[in-house]
């Protein structure tokens, strides 16, 4: 096994801090989506997440992520509360203490479920939450991120996943989706207007989001070489792709060009390179960021046609934006940029779409069951909504006691 490098350690827990950031920079960008009675709450959701899945994961979500196979489904518990966990390297990076490489994966477990909450903004009581978070992170996260990334049996079929597409932005779109769908539309949905309450916020959280992004794809080379720098380029260069496209299809669509537009755009770029920032040229990063800016947007569309209540789009972005990221490093991918990965269809190889077609049913059905059975359950023994007053005087009073704002 290979000597710890300090370059490439120093790195990684740079990229740790990068990606935690992300997760208080999600706050920032759903709390201004929402309406200022519910702006602390949401923040919350983000925050407590933080806290809660930082703890989980110590304590069994790594071991059951990456700790030894069990049947290409699971990992076992040989690994829980980070027992054989040390500051020696391990196999799945042989150039940095194992524990450098278990904290930089529980930033990717923190903001997975903190995706799902915009989906049931304002509307969800905080002891569901809790549970429902932890439940999911459990159930859902662990055992996809060990079928990608831990040994499992996605990952030996070949499936190609640098950064999460699946792993991270299908899981919670998916999960969004089914989400909104079980707690059912906010009061008002679709007879009165619910406009964000802060847009300059939710612009602070976008880029603040992509500014942590260099850290959750370059950082996922896992050294400081090459294949890290490509992953920092193709991903600055979809999300301004994806920026630019959305901002024109809004433009055109609604007459305006719009700013949140900009920076839902440049969140649903860097969602869909995500999957194949390690794995794909620039060229290709153009082409993904405008695939992305255009399908999430109209996916967007077709949700609210749907009277779906996603509260914060999540599904549109993430689900879909995972979804065409997934897809497309099956069409891009090319071993010029990555030898240890496999080439795309682009490069001769058709059959790597097929494996990334599997990756993506596999990981959409297994998502929405798991979703459905753990919000029906916690619905029966503890309750998902908050009651009808409680919605109207908004959740950061009715759930927290406190207020964002007192002027």
């Amino acid at each position: 096994m290979d000597k710890i490098n300090s370059g490439d350690t120093s790195w990684l827990l740079a990229s740790t801090a990068l990606v935690m950031l992300m997760t208080p920079a999600l706050g920032f960008f759903y709390g201004g989506l929402v309406r200022k009675k519910n702006v602390l709450a949401t923040i919350m959701h983000s925050f407590f997440i933080l806290a809660l899945i930082s703890v989980q994961w110590v304590l069994w979500g790594y071991s059951l992520a990456f700790g030894p196979d069990r049947g290409g489904l699971i990992g076992g518990l040989d690994w829980i509360a980070l027992k054989g966990v040390g500051q020696e390297p391990s196999a799945y990076a042989p150039t940095v203490p194992h524990l450098a490489f278990m904290a930089f994966q529980m930033m990717f477990a923190v903001i997975t479920p903190a995706l799902i909450t915009g989906a049931f903004a304002e509307r969800k009581r905080f002891k569901a939450f809790v549970m429902f978070t932890l439940l999911w992170a459990t159930l859902v996260y662990d055992p996809v991120a060990h079928w990608v990334w831990g040994g499992g049996w996605l990952g030996k079929l070949g499936a190609l996943d640098f950064a999460g597409g699946t792993v991270v932005h299908i899981t919670s779109g998916v999960s969004a989706l089914v989400a909104a769908w079980v707690l059912g539309r906010r009061k008002g949905f679709g007879a009165e207007p619910i406009e964000p309450h802060d847009a300059t916020m939710v612009v602070l959280g976008a880029s603040l989001l992509w500014f942590g992004w260099f850290g959750f794809n370059a950082g996922s080379a896992l050294s400081s070489g090459g294949l890290a720098a490509s992953a920092f380029v193709v991903t600055n260069t979809a999300a301004a792709m994806a920026a630019l496209t959305w901002l024109t299809v809004s433009w055109l669509h609604k007459g305006a060009p719009s700013v949140l537009g900009a920076a839902a755009g440049a969140v649903a770029g860097l969602v869909a390179i995500t999957p194949a920032s390690g794995y794909v040229d620039v060229s290709a990063s153009i082409v993904i960021g405008f695939a992305a800016g255009v399908c999430c947007y109209f996916g967007i569309q077709i949700a609210k046609r749907l009277n779906v209540d996603d509260a914060l789009d999540v599904f549109g972005v993430h689900g879909v934006g995972g979804t065409v990221g997934a897809l497309f490093t099956g069409v891009f991918a090319t071993v010029a940029v990555n030898p240890a990965a496999a080439n795309g269809l682009l490069y001769g190889n058709p059959g790597q779409l097929a494996i990334q077609g599997v990756a993506v049913l596999a990981t959409i059905g297994y998502s929405a069951v798991m979703t459905f059975v753990i919000l029906k359950v916690l619905d029966l023994f503890v309750g998902l909504r908050v009651a009808d007053e409680e919605e109207v005087l908004g959740l950061d009073v009715s759930q927290h006691r406190e207020a964002a704002y007192t002027i």
